[in-house]
């Protein structure tokens, strides 16, 4: 399985569960680990709720995907319009990762046969989180886990429209095998995206549009964060990506023109966030939370104290 260094990083959006989880989903895989954990700050209480030094935000890997876990509060729920495809070389390991996550959640396509997959099957775990486990046969894997983006109502039918605009919008990006319904596989109309794989700055992803009745669509529960190293590319990427109807957030969160969160964050702000300076700490949030596209210079003022 070929390394991958992730740009974009899902943020997931957890009440007050984000360590709890991390700890639960490295367990579940191999080649897994914690990684840094952000704490709160007394600045910024009145908008997270945290008390000074609890875990605000956890990082964590799992077979080369990185993830971070975030303790925003009741505001927004896990749905399946994003879930995690984990590709598996054999049907023991489907079972295996079946059982451990589908453990006190709730199964959205029983484990079993499937014309796609011999070993196959959809479920939201404990959290709320969806997961597809399947056994790949003879298939090639690039890649553990796929981020999979699932269009639904409003949006069903732009899956293919999404794909070209984010192909667009990232470097090192391509659009790979793409599997469309055909006559009689209504309510799914002929010529949409039944599966699409994709690629953006060399991570794989994949798309695909359902004409079935969904109560949920795209959220803030699932964001995808972009990492910049400078202004520049937090500029490119934030007006690429609210462009054709996309909305502008606080504190780097922007939603695109279909309704996907995405974060255009700095390296740098992380580093920031992890000083032993309290104050430094204080300083920093303070000004990220004004913000709405973030500002290096800004941030750098604020951390120096100027």
């Amino acid at each position: 399985m070929a390394t991958i260094k992730n740009k974009i990083i899902p943020n997931l959006w957890f009440d007050r569960q984000a360590e709890e989880a991390a700890k639960f989903y490295t367990s579940v895989f191999k080649n897994s680990r914690i990684g840094r954990i952000t704490r709160a700050s007394k600045a910024g209480f009145e908008i997270h709720g945290l008390p000074e030094g609890t875990v605000m935000t956890v990082e964590f890997e799992i077979e080369g995907q990185k993830f971070i876990a975030i303790n925003g509060g009741p505001l927004f729920k896990f749905n399946p319009s994003i879930s995690f495809l984990v590709a598996c070389n054999t049907k023991k390991e489907v079972d295996t990762i079946w059982e451990i996550l589908s453990e006190g959640g709730t199964a959205l396509m029983e484990l079993g046969e499937y014309p796609f997959s011999e070993k196959y099957g959809w479920t939201q775990d404990r959290y709320g989180l969806s997961w597809q486990v399947m056994f790949m046969g003879g298939h090639t894997m690039k890649q553990k886990i796929t981020p999979t983006l699932m269009f639904v109502g409003e949006q069903c039918g732009k899956a293919e429209t999404a794909i070209k605009f984010y192909t667009s919008v990232f470097n090192n990006a391509e659009i790979g095998e793409i599997l469309l319904y055909g006559k009689g596989e209504e309510p799914d109309k002929e010529g949409t995206i039944k599966h699409a794989a994709f690629t953006l700055e060399n991570q794989g992803f994949a798309a695909m549009d359902s004409a079935l009745k969904h109560d949920f669509t795209f959220n803030e529960a699932i964001s995808l964060m972009v990492e910049c190293k400078t202004q520049k590319e937090i500029d490119d990427y934030w007006e690429k990506l609210i462009s054709h109807g996309g909305q502008e957030s606080m504190c780097g969160w922007l939603k695109d023109q279909f309704g996907v969160s995405w974060q255009v964050s700095p390296t740098i702000l992380g580093e920031m966030l992890q000083d032993h300076d309290k104050e430094k700490v204080e300083r920093v949030t303070n000004a990220f939370l004004k913000m709405k596209k973030f500002d290096i210079v800004e941030l750098k003022k604020a951390y120096e104290g100027r």
